[in-house]
């Protein structure tokens, strides 16, 4: 393999968002999204990113093929249900980087490219003069009947990098899972780091 992780803004960013789009369909599809996504959903949803001037793409490319990427934008610029999850949580908006998605397909994972997305959002957020970094994380039961028997949580690994989930900081969004008729609002729990 040959494997690049590197920060695409502006015009960079913008050619890319389809096949970002491409990823998180494809990524999405498994547990614990169940993403039914399509892709005029997914061009409206990420339109943020090509009118935010604070907006990041961080590209995986095995050779010149994208195979993950991670997004972010100041706080303010993203979508109002994810920041009124913020109301009184003692942040300001105006601190927090969100770290939106971050998805790669399975054959690349555990190589570090994870950790890769992290450092340069984070390093983009504190460029911003931001002292927070935010994510959330679809919460779903335990029991839930598509979980697969070997599916392990990124629990960990958030841990290890220094976020914490902020309590009470629930959004809700909805999507269409798989093998659903309509879209259903799901929560999703926000996990933050203060940026040393």
């Amino acid at each position: 393999m040959n494997l690049r992780v590197e920060a695409l803004t502006g015009a960079a960013l913008d050619a890319a968002l389809d096949e970002v789009a491409r990823l998180r369909i494809t990524v999405f599809r498994a547990f614990p999204y169940l993403y039914d996504g399509d892709l005029d959903y997914e061009r409206r949803y990420l339109e943020p990113y090509r009118t935010s001037p604070g907006a990041i793409l961080v590209g995986a490319f095995d050779g010149e093929t994208l195979v993950g990427a991670a997004t972010g934008t100041p706080m303010e610029d993203h979508a109002d249900v994810f920041s009124a999850a913020f109301d009184g949580k003692g942040l300001d908006l105006s601190e927090i980087f969100y770290c939106a998605e971050s998805v790669l397909l399975p054959e690349y994972r555990g190589q570090g490219i994870g950790h890769h997305f992290f450092d340069i959002r984070e390093a983009h957020a504190r460029n911003l003069g931001r002292t927070h970094v935010a994510f959330c994380a679809v919460v779903r039961p335990g029991d839930h009947p598509a979980r697969p028997a070997d599916y392990q949580p990124l629990d960990a690994f958030w841990t290890k990098r220094g976020y914490a989930p902020l309590p009470g900081a629930v959004a809700h969004f909805a999507w269409k899972d798989l093998g659903a008729a309509e879209e259903t609002r799901k929560p999703l729990q926000f996990w933050v780091r203060k940026l040393p």
